[in-house]
């Protein structure tokens, strides 16, 4: 089935305008969704909202929005109100500059959307893509919609130009608000992590080699409920503290197993994985001569 087009947009570069049509990158079929039912008879049930005051139900025809500016204290705003505070649409997406295409940390990416030259657009959207793809930039813009402006990254990708929203800075959080202690890595223990990167790694990023298992087993119980069956529980079984874990043999482990898995790299895994080892407290070079002459007897 062909993609169907959300909307028209206009691209502003420089006195440049490029009409493209605007395509949703994604689709919301990753999460199955159930309703609320009455347990005793089965039938749906219907959200209601309470006035804490007077405990009783409040119709929408009686609701207002408000703003809690200091506790229990509100202002209120009428829906034209609030209309008139919302940004007027323009269609158009008004690039402000180019910035080096991983400038742009993906913390701050929302939303993504595909978009395809529209009539009289090829020359231009061809000649926008080859530029940044050349220059290994990408676009930073504006884009108003739904009553609201997005700051939006324009990328030249394989096929033409994906436009990802973006996060304000105010929505995103920084690692500096964790407490996170620097702990020093011992050479043998980064010696290990990257062997075992190194076993683990891959050319590119498949996203077909990973599926949503969790989607496929409630599918698959809906079915069974549907054909009548009963799902088998598991027992809860108690939580028990958390577990120590000897680093290093932790890495050892993860390495023999991943050698394992991929027989030619198990050679230079393992020579890897006995050269990290810990070396005994006295080394044979620092035994005494008696030792030495008894350990050549036997």
């Amino acid at each position: 089935m062909a993609a169907r087009s959300i909307a028209s947009l206009t691209i502003s570069f420089g006195l440049v305008a490029i009409p493209v049509k605007l395509y949703s990158a994604t689709q919301a079929t990753a999460g199955i969704s159930f309703n609320l039912l009455h347990k005793t008879c089965g039938s749906r049930l219907r959200q209601q909202y309470i006035c804490q005051k007077e405990g009783v139900v409040v119709e929408r025809a009686d609701m207002v929005k408000g703003f809690e500016f200091a506790k229990d204290q509100y202002v209120t705003f009428t829906p034209e109100e609030l209309k008139e505070l919302e940004e007027e649409g323009t269609k158009t997406v008004e690039i402000a500059e180019f910035v080096p295409a991983e400038s742009v940390d993906p913390i701050y990416y929302d939303k993504a959307y595909f978009l395809a030259p529209d009539k009289g657009g090829n020359k231009p959207y061809a000649l926008l893509v080859e530029s940044m793809r050349q220059t290994h930039r990408s676009a930073i813009g504006r884009w108003a919609a739904r009553g609201k402006m997005y700051i939006v990254q324009l990328r030249a990708v394989e096929g033409g130009l994906v436009m990802q929203q973006l996060l304000y800075a105010p929505e995103v959080r920084t690692l500096g608000e964790l407490e996170i202690p620097q702990t020093p890595v011992r050479d043998a223990e980064l010696a290990l992590a990257k062997q075992l990167i190194e076993q683990t790694s891959g050319e590119r990023f498949d996203p077909g080699a990973y599926e949503d298992d969790v989607r496929k087993r409630v599918e698959a119980a809906v079915e069974r409920k549907i054909e009548g069956k009963q799902i088998e529980v598991s027992p809860i079984l108690p939580q028990t503290g958390g577990q120590v874990i000897d680093l290093m043999e932790a890495l050892r482990a993860s390495v023999r197993k991943a050698a394992a898995k991929a027989p030619s790299a198990a050679a230079p895994a393992v020579k890897a994985a006995a050269a990290a080892r810990k070396p005994p407290r006295k080394a044979a070079a620092e035994a005494s001569p008696a030792t030495r002459a008894k350990a050549a007897k036997r």
